[in-house]
């Protein structure tokens, strides 16, 4: 089938590449989005979707707004757009491009997270598992119709940066079987359940600051959830409050009561920097002074002390 990529975030780049080279199909062009400033020095710099199609001589379009690209979509003659975190919602006319379908893969079990962060979500929540949804798209925000399923293990290690991988390379399977279904068709089309559906938008830096009020737990699953993005931090006391960064904590388990949440329990180099919390202890193992390294947290002791009972922000 004659297949039309739309997306934009790293996360579709296995589903691309297997669309590229796979035999059954052909990727007669590639939809994403402009290319923006990126780095201290503002490089203009184009997404990593369009880098690959351009290297396999595929057609790219960047259009500002999607909608007003229908008839260059047209154009490509497409059976099926396949779309993955494209960044913007595509409208009826858009929809209604490809001959047979439009599909999107979207990064949970539907109706369980629709929206912009569906992998930090379920981390954050404490969840066993997660997924590849593949859905007939509609005019809402992954409202349409499953048309597939796969389930994916969060392990008790996963990160929101290794469980996006996971998933990514999971999705071209999930994709192929979906392919394969549209083209013997008539596809599956399970209607979701809006009752039970939730919802995860986009993250900024600013929902990464730990509140110490919570419980370790929660802390601890916040901390992986938002690892590489947006990351977790915590304010130093000082005349100027300085930001900084966790990137791996643990739980201890079964902590006594403890003092006012936020308050520095230990901050020896050998035993690590401990926090209370709102519920239990939480030990920061890796962390990151503000234009510094990351580190372990006992280094960063040794270079900085921290004195018990300070109160963190």
């Amino acid at each position: 089938m004659r297949i039309l990529f739309i997306g934009t975030g790293d996360i579709g780049l296995p589903s691309l590449e297997w669309l590229i080279y796979t035999p059954k199909h052909q990727v007669v062009g590639v939809v994403t989005q402009p290319d923006k400033p990126a780095g201290r020095k503002l490089v203009l710099t184009p997404p990593q979707t369009k880098v690959r199609a351009q290297a396999a001589g595929i057609p790219v379009l960047q259009p500002l707004k999607i909608r007003h690209a229908v008839e260059e979509l047209k154009a490509f003659n497409a059976d099926v757009a396949v779309v993955v975190a494209y960044g913007q919602i595509l409208s009826r006319d858009v929809l209604n491009v490809p001959k047979l379908a439009c599909l999107n893969i979207h990064a949970s079990l539907l109706p369980k997270y629709r929206g912009a962060s569906p992998i930090q979500a379920a981390i954050r929540a404490g969840d066993a598992e997660t997924g590849v949804t593949i859905m007939h798209m509609d005019e809402g925000l992954d409202t349409g119709d499953i048309l597939l399923m796969d389930r994916v293990t969060i392990e008790p290690t996963d990160t929101g940066g290794t469980l996006h991988d996971k998933l990514a390379l999971a999705a071209p399977s999930s994709l192929e079987e979906a392919l394969d279904l549209i083209a013997s068709g008539p596809a599956p089309r399970k209607a979701q359940d809006n009752a039970l559906a939730t919802h995860c938008g986009k993250l900024k830096r600013e929902d990464g600051r730990l509140d110490w009020t919570r419980p370790a737990v929660e802390l601890e699953f916040l901390i992986r959830a938002y690892n590489p993005w947006p990351g977790t931090f915590t304010l130093l006391p000082g005349d100027k409050p300085a930001p900084l960064k966790v990137h791996r904590a643990r739980v201890i388990p079964e902590a006594e009561s403890c003092p006012a949440p936020g308050t520095v329990v230990s901050s020896d180099p050998k035993t690590g920097l401990i926090v209370a919390c709102g519920q239990g202890l939480l030990a920061l193992e890796e962390v990151q002074a503000e234009g510094g390294k990351k580190m372990a947290a006992g280094d960063f002791l040794r270079g900085k002390g921290l004195e018990t009972g300070l109160l963190l922000g």
